[in-house]
């Protein structure tokens, strides 16, 4: 293993954002372990704080690379199979979500001391994953509408989460809905529709 040294500061945020993100897609959120990290990449739990900052800007980081691998994700799909492109949407938010569920569970289950803002390179990270979203509502919306993409964005992807998190966790199947990304995409489909009878009334 190299020693400390042998990386710029950039090469070990890297390294560490790696290792860190391997171990969280292998034991989840709850089991995450900052000094494993250190200790599997040759490094103190000092160093990995003195780059970061923190334990929870090093969970951002790390919860950050998923994000952008969930767009990379997305925009890969609607780009091989873009025809229904609400479909593509739908189903690359259930896809991702169960092919990576303990660093995708570790978005939502990481939460900041209260009043502590993320950093502005984390908004960045965020924006790119929703601007994915925001970019095809608008797409689908009358020209007048198009400014309302963001706040209905954010909607739509309350709603295809909170359809995931019970298609996952098994809620929906005790509910006895049989196909909770139809479900997802129909809601999605009723709240475009909506949004665009009301520009024409």
């Amino acid at each position: 293993m190299a020693r400390r040294s042998d990386h710029s500061r950039a090469e070990l945020e890297s390294l560490i954002v790696t290792e860190g993100h391997r171990q969280m897609a292998e034991v989840g959120f709850a089991r995450f372990s900052a000094r494993e990290v250190a200790k599997r990449i040759g490094y103190s739990i000092g160093t990995l704080y003195n780059v970061f900052g923190s334990y929870d800007l090093l969970i951002l980081a790390i919860n950050g690379r998923t994000m952008t691998l969930w767009a990379d994700h997305l925009r890969a799909h609607l780009q091989q199979d873009g025809g229904d492109r609400l479909a593509v949407l739908v189903r690359g938010y259930f896809d991702f979500a169960r092919d990576n569920y303990n660093a995708w569970s570790a978005i939502y289950d990481h939460r900041l001391p209260p009043g502590e803002q993320p950093p502005e390179w984390y908004g960045v990270q965020r924006a790119e994953l929703t601007g994915v979203v925001v970019e095809e509502i608008a797409n689908v919306l009358p020209l007048p509408m198009r400014d309302q993409a963001p706040a209905l964005a954010r909607s739509l992807v309350a709603s295809v989460h909170g359809h995931c998190v019970f298609a996952l966790n098994g809620t929906f199947a005790m509910l006895g809905e049989t196909d909770p990304q139809a479900a997802a995409l129909a809601r999605v489909r009723e709240a475009v529709a909506a949004a665009s009878r009301w520009v024409r009334i």
